[in-house]
């Protein structure tokens, strides 16, 4: 029979609890859900009024893999949904909103992707955000190196960044922005992009041509076009293990010389967020959000 629990007032089907969906590591279901549920404190703000795109590893990351932005079949009327403008016409997509909602949608095995701006103006961007890709053999470490180049070019703007795993081989950079329209958001990360490659040349590459990345950082300005989406803050991810898009301090970016210093697990991030409090805080603070030049 599977377990009916009550969150919040409302009643969930949690199902295969046992379900293993980490072979590497043998983390179950109920693992995952539990994660999701001491990690909610944190992980609801970034959540919070961003439409989801789900990543679904219904049978772990070994399994199928695919991506849903509508609504799914039988979700609960309870959960919020809102009515989001897209190219090909509008759509209806997800806002996990609370611990209920938030239950509810680890249920179904799923990263949590959001876009850079909140239903209340969509295409209006209130981050800023960068995705660091290392392309083999270079690794996270390089990643850092560009972190922390971008980082000072960013500062020189008036602009703090912030940084957290991706969860897979790279970084994110992430800032909060005054509501500007992701057009422009998108204009000015390209030409930081840009301005990375020709200040780190042997390092950075700005375009995604898969010629051009063996052993360089990618670094993915296009994240901040309107219709794209990134992994949100502490959402696990569909890899071999249960691995988590982490805050890190610039401390640790400074002082990586493996990769294994940067990769987080489900089981690591409750004793980080005792020690440092969710490191992305200040994206919700009015009073950092910058201007772009």
């Amino acid at each position: 029979m599977t377990p009916i629990t009550e969150v919040d007032g409302h009643r969930l089907a949690l199902s295969n609890l046992d379900k293993v969906l980490y072979p590497a590591t043998g983390f179950t279901k109920g693992e995952v859900l539990h994660y999701y549920a001491t990690t909610a404190d944190a992980l609801l703000p970034h959540l919070r009024d961003r439409p989801l795109s789900f990543l679904r590893y219904p049978d772990g990351p070994d399994g199928q893999v695919f991506f849903a932005k509508n609504v799914p079949p039988g979700t609960p009327d309870w959960v919020t949904t809102a009515e989001v403008p897209r190219s090909e016409g509008p759509a209806r997509m997800v806002l996990v909103q609370d611990l209920a909602s938030l239950m509810w949608a680890a249920n179904l095995v799923t990263e949590f992707h959001t876009h850079q701006w909140v239903i209340q103006e969509p295409g209006v961007a209130d981050r800023l955000v960068f995705d660091l890709d290392p392309g083999p053999p270079a690794t996270v470490v390089h990643c850092c190196e560009a972190a922390l180049w971008l980082r000072e070019r960013l500062a020189a703007d008036g602009i703090d960044a912030y940084a957290k795993t991706s969860g897979s081989k790279g970084l994110h950079l992430l800032a909060a922005l005054h509501p500007t329209p992701s057009e422009r958001v998108t204009e000015y990360a390209k030409e930081l992009a840009v301005a990375a490659e020709r200040a780190l040349p042997r390092l950075v590459v700005h375009r995604m041509t898969k010629s051009l990345r063996p052993g360089k950082v990618f670094v993915d300005w296009s994240q901040n076009a309107a219709r794209k989406t990134t992994a949100t803050p502490y959402t696990l991810r569909a890899r071999p293990e249960p691995t988590v898009s982490a805050p890190v301090t610039w401390e640790e970016v400074e002082e990586c010389r493996s990769p294994r210093q940067l990769t987080f697990l489900a089981t690591d991030i409750a004793p980080r967020l005792q020690d440092y409090g969710d490191l992305l805080t200040p994206l919700f603070e009015n009073t950092d959000a910058a201007q772009l030049p």
